[in-house]
């Protein structure tokens, strides 16, 4: 995916790793370092989606969400695929990194293997990309190199300069229904409505969707979190309760995370 985003990660050592890791006390709203995170609009109102990972394969992750996001696409909103080996994906021209996008894309939705997720999200977290949801499987789930890799990328994202907010991994995508926005890899867009979904399970959320597709039950929003390496149940549910098309919120949970944060959110 270019030189540029060529790190190593065994290089990373102690040195490297102190560079990443902000030793400051839990601060939300960075007023430590001076420095606001990014809100979660740009998962759920992007202008512009890049799609790391994108292809023509049939079969392919990164097919299906080219062909959701270019088949709900808004008029405004623009789409990068990101592919060194293609010229254009489903019609639209590609780019071999993210650094040669004309701008730098509100979302990054990221469906490559493992190995390859450090490396983005370290150019995404230096690009000053606000939203990046990992598709991609292959972390804590699998123990080991896993659990190492999800490690390093928490500790680059609470670097102090970092305005990267993070979705997944292992996770089935978004849906914004009002917004026209299916970035996942489910066939269909949920209907329009006032419910916010959060699910750690992908499985889970595909079942929900065909009884809702069948039920006509609507939602405003509709996510699957996966492992939740960075935004989490008290993250959405501070952002919800700031919307007016959000009347409940439906979650379902596995673990809980940061529990004195999700009782203060909730």
């Amino acid at each position: 995916y270019g030189a540029s985003m060529m790190y190593s990660l065994d290089s990373l050592g102690k040195k490297r790793l102190e560079e990443y890791i902000m030793e400051a006390p839990y601060d939300p709203l960075n007023i430590i370092s001076g420095l606001q995170r990014a809100t979660l609009d740009g998962f759920f109102e992007p202008r512009s989606v890049a799609v790391v990972g994108a292809s023509e394969r049939p079969e392919g992750i990164g097919r299906a969400i080219m062909a959701n996001l270019k088949g709900d696409t808004t008029e405004d909103r623009v789409i990068y695929p990101i592919n060194p080996r293609a010229k254009t994906i489903l019609g639209i021209p590609a780019f071999p990194s993210l650094t040669a996008c004309p701008t730098v894309p509100d979302l990054v939705i990221v469906v490559t293997p493992a190995k390859t997720v450090p490396p983005i999200i370290y150019q995404c977290i230096d690009l000053k990309v606000p939203s990046v949801i990992i598709i991609s499987a292959g972390f804590k789930e699998v123990g080991g190199e896993g659990v190492r890799m999800e490690h390093d990328m928490l500790a680059a994202l609470h670097r102090p300069d970092s305005v990267t907010r993070v979705i997944g991994p292992n996770c089935f995508g978004v849906m914004c229904p009002p917004e026209k926005l299916n970035a996942t890899f489910g066939t269909q867009i949920a209907p329009k409505g006032k419910i916010a979904f959060i699910s750690q399970s992908g499985a889970m959320c595909c079942a929900i969707l065909d009884w809702a597709l069948a039920m006509n039950v609507g939602f405003s929003y509709f996510i699957s979190v996966g492992s939740m390496m960075d935004v989490d149940w008290a993250d959405f549910l501070d952002y919800f309760g700031k919307k007016d098309n959000v009347k409940s919120v439906l979650i379902y949970m596995e673990t809980i995370g940061d529990a004195r944060r999700f009782l203060s959110a909730a």
